[in-house]
């Protein structure tokens, strides 16, 4: 560094200055590149995350829609159904109910924890079996992963909610209603809300990072 400060003529005051100047511009770009590059790949980190999030708050709605009622799912496949054209008959709407936890089981697969992914790989090799089941356990899963991760409160432990079951629908297999906000069967309640944003997902992006 010595060698660089030489103040002994105007010429090399010159040349000290420039060397300076060149070497804070270097700095600052390969600053700026490495704050770029950590901006982007943050960036792309929190769309997965409030992807999948949307996908896991969507199952849950699917899952856990209902408090009443019939909480099973009937496994019955449609060629069960042969001949059965009626779409506000029972059977043609348990059949869309069994459709739309398919689904979501397979979104659960995809996008769960590894406790979720085994909850719905049972779920689906009971239906397979032809087996009714029940998607209060895995609802649970998903609504304290869902609340851990959008960095809610804990559910208080003296409210208890029943147990939730698969949303139900109308003849045109349109939803009962919009979407169900959780409770926790054994001991919890509320829901996840809507698709995280940027900020909420950063928050809880060190819960996200476990991969099925």
């Amino acid at each position: 560094m010595r060698n660089l400060l030489d103040f002994s003529s105007g010429f090399a005051i010159m040349t000290t200055l420039l060397t300076l100047v060149l070497m804070s511009v270097v700095v600052v770009g390969v600053r700026l590149i490495f704050m770029q590059t950590f901006q982007r790949r943050r960036e792309r980190e929190n769309r997965q995350i409030n992807e999948r999030l949307k996908v896991l708050i969507a199952a849950y709605k699917v899952l856990g829609g209902s408090f009443t009622g019939e909480l099973a799912v009937d496994p019955a496949h449609l060629r069960e159904f042969a001949g059965t054209d009626d779409e506000a008959s029972p059977s043609e709407r348990r059949r869309r109910i069994r459709d739309a936890v398919e689904a979501a089981l397979s979104d659960v697969v995809l996008l769960g924890t590894e406790e979720q992914v085994r909850l719905a790989a049972q779920a689906a090799n009971d239906m397979v079996a032809g087996k009714n089941i029940e998607t209060a356990e895995l609802v649970i899963s998903l609504r304290d992963f869902i609340r851990q991760a959008l960095d809610l409160t804990a559910i208080p432990t003296g409210i208890t909610v029943p147990n939730q079951g698969p949303m139900r629908v109308t003849a045109g297999g349109s939803s009962k209603r919009g979407g169900g906000s959780g409770g926790k069967g054994g001991g919890g309640g509320g829901g996840g809300g809507g698709s995280a944003s940027g900020g909420i997902a950063l928050a809880g992006s060190s819960q996200m990072s476990e991969t099925p």
